[in-house]
């Protein structure tokens, strides 16, 4: 699940939120590691501009302060960022960061990456915008390298290149997970050719099959033969019967019938879903985490 407090923008937040304190967030994280969720993430935005404030906010936490943080309070649960804006710094300074994280979490970093939409914040530490998508892919691929087993990576490519410089820890993983966000065609094609990993961006269930038989397509037509976690970011969701105003999007259900619903995403081909859960307080949202885990859950993969 995405966490909430770390970002709160207009589309998702519950007005809770706003009041809400790191203890909160580290509540919440415990509860997906108690209840058995796969991962938490976390966003990133380095900074709002004010034509973007009102429906973004200016509320987006780190994701390495953040996840290393909950790191330290957990046990289990992986920790994404869902999606670090990597074009953003230079891919040593990424690799630094996220190695540090999976060496210091014992290895249970995914790093989500994505090309980022917010032109201003590009423009504030002068990485190019116009072209976020060819950077994105050499980042990528630089940081294949740099996130590797060797104390010494070496790339080289059209606008990175390193070699001769040691960067340890590394990371405790021997391949960190790389998982590609977005839902536009070349970041289909991106995940398709370079991820470990797609991140669809909500796309609603009847776009996921066209765009899931684009990412095989795309990756059997590239050569590659490791297999591709495909998820989805389901409806919001309540379990058993809300005494209050979810909106009509909202799934809402007894457990079996909501796991009977969310079990239509492994048919069409989906490997793991995002789940939100609509709440009014941090109690709710983690008596809600608790039924989805112990109710909903064991019954996925029948």
């Amino acid at each position: 699940m995405q966490l909430p407090i770390q970002s709160q923008s207009a589309l998702y937040a519950e007005p809770w939120e706003a009041a809400a304190t790191p203890a909160d967030l580290g509540r919440i994280a415990r509860a997906a590691d108690r209840s058995g969720f796969a991962y938490i993430a976390s966003c990133d935005h380095i900074a709002i501009p004010r034509r973007l404030a009102e429906g973004m906010s200016t509320v987006w936490y780190d994701p390495v302060a953040t996840l290393a943080y909950l790191a330290g309070i957990t046990e289990r649960v992986l920790l994404l960022s869902h999606v670090a804006v990597v074009g953003l710094r230079h891919p040593l300074i990424t690799a630094k960061q996220y190695a540090t994280l999976d060496h210091l979490s014992g290895g249970r970093l995914i790093l989500g990456v994505g090309a980022g939409h917010v032109r201003e914040e590009f423009e504030a530490v002068g990485a190019d915008f116009d072209g976020r998508g060819p950077v994105l892919d050499e980042t990528v691929d630089a940081l294949r390298a740099a996130l590797g087993p060797e104390e010494y990576p070496e790339f080289a490519g059209e606008r990175f290149s390193f070699g001769g410089l040691g960067q340890l820890p590394r990371p405790a993983q021997e391949k960190v997970p790389i998982w590609v966000g977005g839902s536009s065609p070349a970041a289909v094609r991106r995940a398709a050719v370079r991820g470990d990993g797609w991140l669809p961006q909500g796309d609603p269930r009847d776009r996921l099959p066209a765009q899931i038989a684009q990412v095989h397509a795309l990756r059997a037509e590239a050569g590659v033969e490791e297999p591709i976690v495909i998820g989805a970011i389901t409806e919001p969701l309540y379990v058993g019967e809300p005494g209050w105003p979810v909106g009509r999007r909202t799934l809402t259900a007894r457990p079996e019938a909501l796991a009977e619903s969310l079990r239509e995403y492994a048919a069409i081909g989906v490997h793991q879903i995002q789940v939100r859960f609509r709440s009014r307080s941090v109690d709710e949202l983690t008596d809600q985490m608790a039924a989805f885990g112990a109710d909903v859950a064991p019954h996925l993969d029948k």
